[in-house]
């Protein structure tokens, strides 16, 4: 690819999904200095990608992929945890500030299913923050290279973790199993499968 193509499909994917690759950068790194650095990795990577861009996916799959790689090569190097994370659907808007009890009941519940989701394995965030930004499960397999189908057990199998270490973080762990082993879990009360299920209807494209 030349030069000026590639200068220009970079600038289309800044413009079109500087949103998204924020988000993204944020899911993986909570430090904001860090995450600047993390962005600008990124960033770089992603026009350094166009170079070998042939167009036989889509550019939103393309940035999808080159970004959700340059994280989980971060967080791979970094070898460590850290917490504060915030939802995705807040990223680039000012919190809103508590209503009432049930809110922020809601807003403690949805805050910790986030905060679990920070210590999954790099591959499983990268598909349930893939899942979060409403990607259907045969756009999310064109990112990961897994199939449609796998990606739908994926899913179901880390939504069924979270739930399982939400409920150990406020109860105590339960005894270990094969699921939990091999980073699945058990099922558990239905008011954090509703939470998970409504950050992925939230972050749904119209």
């Amino acid at each position: 690819m030349e030069r000026p193509e590639q200068d220009a499909l970079y600038e289309q994917a800044s413009l079109e999904s500087g949103p998204i690759i924020r988000r993204i950068a944020r899911g993986y790194e909570a430090d904001p200095e860090r995450r600047r650095d993390l962005l600008q990795d990124i960033h770089l990577e992603l026009w350094r990608s166009f170079e070998l861009f042939d167009r036989r996916c889509g550019l939103r799959t393309w940035i999808y992929r080159v970004a959700h790689n340059v994280a989980a090569s971060y967080i791979v190097r970094q070898r460590r945890r850290a917490a504060g994370l915030v939802d995705l659907e807040a990223l680039d808007v000012e919190p809103a500030k508590p209503d009432g009890e049930a809110q922020v009941d809601r807003q403690y519940c949805f805050q910790r299913i986030v905060d679990l989701i920070y210590r999954l394995r790099p591959a499983d965030r990268q598909i349930i923050l893939l899942y979060l930004e409403g990607e259907a499960a045969d756009e999310i397999a064109q990112v990961t290279g897994l199939s449609a189908s796998n990606i739908a057990t994926k899913i179901h199998r880390i939504k069924k973790l979270l739930q399982r270490m939400y409920v150990e973080a406020r109860t105590g762990p339960a005894r270990p199993s094969n699921d939990a082993r091999n980073s699945t879990g058990s099922s558990a009360p239905g008011s954090v499968v509703r939470a998970s299920s409504s950050i992925g209807r939230s972050h749904a494209r119209k």
